[in-house]
């Protein structure tokens, strides 16, 4: 087994399709695709690809850590408790911590490579 693993950006699988439950949706009709690729640590390391469309939602990390990178479209987080709006582009990259709490607007498609931890 190889301990060395490449994250497909354009993966050819089929992805888990999924939507926001009605407590996590603000506005809009976002979907979600989600291309895992590797799973460590009993379930506790996660990675792969993920795809939203437009619209906003509640995002609540619990005790996970993100990373993100995005590979295309426009994000705006803005954290709970009065932060300003923060614009993610095609290129950057940023990591929720423990206990984040906020809110996830997907202004243009966007795809992400992640690993969560937690």
């Amino acid at each position: 087994m190889s301990l060395l693993k490449t994250i497909d950006t354009n993966p050819q699988f089929e992805p888990k399709r999924s939507t926001p439950t009605a407590e996590r949706l603000i506005s809009g009709n976002p979907s979600f695709k989600t291309w895992a690729q590797d799973v460590a640590r009993d379930g506790m390391i996660n990675t792969g690809v993920w795809e939203a469309t437009p619209g906003e939602t509640r995002s609540i990390k619990g005790e996970t850590f993100e990373f993100c990178h995005i590979l295309e479209g426009v994000v705006e987080l803005t954290e709970e408790g009065g932060a300003a709006p923060i614009t993610y582009r095609a290129g950057d990259s940023f990591v929720m911590k423990p206990g984040f709490r906020g809110v996830w607007r997907t202004i243009e498609t966007v795809r992400k490579i992640y690993l969560t931890v937690g």
